[in-house]
């Protein structure tokens, strides 16, 4: 006796279970689950062959993953770089226990990634006129020497625009949510 197993016997076997209680061909059991329709074993292995013959399932191809590729050259969105200035918080340093300069050059990397997403936001640079100001002072201190030393010299005046650019954003909820 030919039983196949797995889903390509199940659906015809099921479909034609189906069709033979719709059309009266089943008959059902006395006892416990007597509602349940009865179908003759030889009548689902015979139209589970000839389901085979008439149609062999295909393997189903795999599905590709989605892709979701951002466009390179896209600026970056002002809340997002703001969310990178905003993490800096959970962050610090203590002079001479090693994470400074870690801290010190994030906070001005994330400042001047805030720099670069707000000249680009469709709102224009005039809307971010102050933080921008305050950034560019910055970057007129450091005055393009971002060794450990100077960053560490300029201290104050990093976190301290940190703490401005974040002030003013946080009066304006609109640009980062």
């Amino acid at each position: 006796m030919l039983i196949r197993t797995g889903l390509r016997a199940v659906i015809p076997a099921a479909a034609l279970a189906a069709f033979l209680v719709g059309c009266g061909a089943a008959s059902t059991t006395d006892g416990p689950g007597g509602d349940v329709p009865y179908v003759d074993p030889s009548a689902a292995v015979a139209a589970a062959a000839e389901a085979d013959k008439a149609s062999p399932m295909a393997t189903p191809s795999p599905t590709p993953a989605l892709v979701i590729q951002e466009d390179p050259d896209a600026p970056e969105l002002v809340r997002d770089a703001f969310a990178g200035l905003q993490a800096t918080y959970q962050d610090g340093c203590t002079p001479g226990d090693g994470n400074c300069a870690y801290f010190l050059g994030r906070v001005n990397s994330e400042l001047n990634r805030l720099d670069r997403a707000m000249k680009a936001d469709k709102k224009g640079p005039g809307h971010f006129e102050e933080p921008l100001a305050w950034i560019g002072a910055l970057r007129t201190t450091l005055d393009g020497d971002v060794s450990t030393p100077n960053l560490e010299k300029h201290r104050t005046e990093l976190t301290g625009t940190r703490d401005r650019v974040n002030s003013w954003m946080q009066g304006h909820p609109e640009d980062y949510r």
